[in-house]
């Protein structure tokens, strides 16, 4: 009887060992497949997403540490998507948006009233264009009107009491206008100008944004005017 005891027993340790074996074979193979996998891995190349070339600089001009630049929205689709159902280009009026740079220390007036779009027309003919306020523009895209050359701002008369549909379109409008005249040191305000080409949004090529009154808000000092090609002059009609 202890014989045979003694025969379980060594067939137990025998079977507990094999046991063991294995599972030490199976920890150093999984082991193993983990280094091939890490190593694996790293042997692959660094994914390398090519960046997307930088924007182009935006027209400007800049002097006396003040910077005027401009992004002319020529583009139905791109005014659109800024603007929705206001969307300027729909009744013919281009939206500028002018971005105003203060590196200097002092703040800067700019005197919007006297902003113009200095239009070339294509029997060579230069024609100064004023902007339209939010609510001209409001008004043009709720009663739409057309003419055959650009036409100079009318009188900034308000939205009439009750004309829901326009007061609608100036509501979208009014945030995205230019509205701040005094540029802080070490700031920049931007926001849109709206001109009325009548639909020639090519005219954008041979028309700049023009800045007459422009001066140093504590002592009143003019600065030399500015003016902005709404195209880079470096690229051809």
């Amino acid at each position: 009887m202890w014989k045979q005891r003694l025969r379980m027993r060594r067939n137990g340790a025998r079977k507990a060992r094999s046991t063991r074996a294995r599972l030490r074979i199976a920890l150093v193979m999984a082991s193993v497949l983990v280094l091939c996998a890490c190593a694996f891995g790293q042997s692959q190349p660094a994914a390398t997403g090519v960046k997307p070339p930088a924007p182009a600089p935006l027209p400007h001009d800049q002097h006396n540490g003040f910077t005027v630049s401009v992004d002319p929205y020529t583009d139905s689709a791109r005014s659109k998507e800024k603007f929705g159902k206001a969307s300027p280009n729909e009744v013919g009026v281009l939206p500028v948006e002018v971005f105003l740079r203060n590196d200097g220390e002092q703040p800067i007036r700019v005197n919007l009233e006297t902003v113009q779009l200095e239009v070339t027309l294509r029997n060579g003919v230069r024609q100064e264009v004023d902007w339209l306020r939010p609510e001209e523009v409001a008004n043009l895209i709720a009663h739409p009107t057309g003419s055959a050359t650009p036409q100079q701002k009318r009188l900034p008369l308000p939205i009439p009491i009750g004309d829901k549909k326009a007061e609608k379109f100036a509501v979208i409008l009014r945030p995205l206008t230019l509205d701040a005249d005094v540029v802080p040191p070490k700031a920049t305000v931007h926001g849109f100008l709206y001109f009325n080409v009548s639909n020639e949004m090519s005219l954008a090529n041979r028309s700049s944004l023009y800045l007459p009154d422009v001066a140093l808000a504590i002592t009143n000092e003019p600065l030399v005017y500015f003016e902005v090609p709404l195209r880079d002059t470096a690229t051809k009609e």
